[in-house]
């Protein structure tokens, strides 16, 4: 019988495994999010119920529970790297991901030359931050259940933490990437350079379907002697990548800073099911014997010319079981990327200026979609009387899959994304619309509305 990681302790644990809900729900209030976490389990995994549990790594650090609370040169080996020395360009204007042309002197004359990994490491830390995500939840009481005192929900303060690529910039921030899982669900956001200085940052742009994000801190809020230490990540081609070739992974482990590991290519689009999102539908990963460790998440894995062929995202875990990581490849990201990288810049805004749509509704998950050939998103099965979706001829039956340009994976990821709203904004709808006995696609714009519930 495998045993599972556990991270459990008294000062940190990890995420859990890639799952998704049994049965669609229709949430009126932000308690879903953490319903939905509550039930992650390693059941749509297959091999992980023989074996072990497949786990995303960022770090959960111990909680405090309480009734209330209160882009430039490519990478370069220190030659024209540093994000200070450099002028910017259309293509960091525009938010294109910059592929590695320059290495160094060697691979100048010699592009198929590979360094060692000391040379990888210190070319590539400079690009590697930390991440750390703050964020407050309702938890059940636990004396409540048990007859014990009101039953009313606790609010715990947690603190996560996982790993950054730089990997751009344009006139006003700086750009990194990281898996969703890192940044889901927080109230605040800091990032921490190679020299140890932390600065808050906001998340610029989602897609959980892929596990990835990209946040963003004010370049007017970064200091020159950051600036002059900081690297803007070389991108490399992961189709390139052969089984067997040597790799290195770097990120924040167990929370205790930067630190390396290597390995080599062990397969390649290996198929697993995501976690995030509400769709179990598998994605391709780059597997490595390389060690991912909790906090390693959004992390790079390189090449031996020190490019970023991967995102670490996940292991499987159990005693049984050793040097089986996983990696979003380039080839699968920089299109994503690219996109959340030119999204605009979006912070929370308070409760009682929140736009709501006025919808209810159901998550359109892979069984149901293969059961009734509904789209993927959310399936509208009420319309509130008054709201913003009644004034744009959304009727029930309809299926929004778009948000802003932004995939919608279900009610919960719609009802995050809403909290960056306000009231009175415009904002495109993406929808399916039963017609004929088939869908159609339609675009619709509506006014967000401040009363009525999502």
């Amino acid at each position: 019988m495998s045993d599972f990681y556990d991270f459990n302790s008294s000062n940190h644990d990890c995420e859990n495994n890639f799952t998704f809900p049994d049965v669609p729900v229709e949430p009126t209030d932000r308690t879903g999010r953490k319903a939905r976490k509550n039930r992650r389990s390693s059941r749509n995994h297959p091999l992980a119920k023989k074996v072990g549990t497949l786990t995303l790594s960022a770090l959960l650090f111990g909680s405090v529970s309480a009734g209330a609370f209160q882009a430039v040169n490519t990478l370069s080996g220190y030659t024209e790297s540093r994000l200070a020395a450099s002028s910017t360009s259309d293509s960091e204007s525009s938010g294109h991901l910059l592929k590695a042309t320059t290495i160094s002197n060697e691979q100048t004359t010699n592009p198929s030359a590979s360094m060692d990994v000391s040379s990888i490491v210190k070319s590539a830390m400079p690009s590697i931050v930390s991440i750390t995500n703050k964020s407050v939840q309702e938890v059940q009481n636990y004396f409540s259940r048990f007859g014990y005192g009101y039953m009313q929900p606790q609010l715990e303060k947690t603190e996560s933490c996982g790993s950054g690529i730089i990997i751009g910039k344009n006139d006003t921030e700086l750009l990194i990437v990281t898996n969703y899982h890192v940044i889901e669900d927080a109230d605040t956001l800091s990032a921490s350079f190679i020299d140890n200085q932390v600065y808050e940052a906001v998340a610029k742009g989602t897609n959980p379907e892929n596990d990835l994000a990209v946040i963003a801190v004010p370049l007017e809020s970064i200091s020159d002697d950051t600036m002059n230490q900081i690297a803007i990540a070389a991108i490399g081609d992961s189709d390139e990548m052969n089984v067997g070739e040597q790799v290195v992974a770097i990120g924040n482990a167990l929370g205790y800073g930067q630190s390396v590991t290597t390995g080599i290519v062990s397969a390649l689009n290996r198929s697993i099911s995501s976690e995030t999102g509400n769709e179990s539908e598998s994605l391709t990963y780059i597997q490595t014997d390389a060690a991912i460790n909790p906090g390693n998440s959004g992390g790079a894995l390189l090449n031996m010319k020190g490019e970023v062929i991967g995102i670490n995202s996940a292991k499987l875990s159990s005693t049984e079981i050793e040097g089986m990581g996983y990696a979003i490849p380039t080839s699968r990201a920089s299109d994503i990327i690219e996109r959340l990288m030119n999204q605009t810049t979006r912070t929370k805004v308070d409760a009682s200026e929140q736009g709501t749509i006025g919808i209810q509704g159901i998550d359109v998950t892979s069984e149901i979609q293969a059961a009734y050939q509904i789209p993927q998103g959310i399936y509208i099965s009420k319309i509130t009387s008054g709201s913003a979706a009644e004034a744009a001829g959304i009727r029930p039956g309809s299926v929004l899959t778009t948000f802003d340009g932004q995939t919608i994976s279900g009610v919960t990821a719609l009802q995050e994304l809403l909290q960056y709203y306000k009231a009175g904004e415009s904002v495109e709808l993406l929808l399916q619309v039963p017609t004929d006995g088939s869908y159609q696609e339609q675009t619709v714009t509506i006014t967000l509305q401040s009363s009525n519930p999502v």
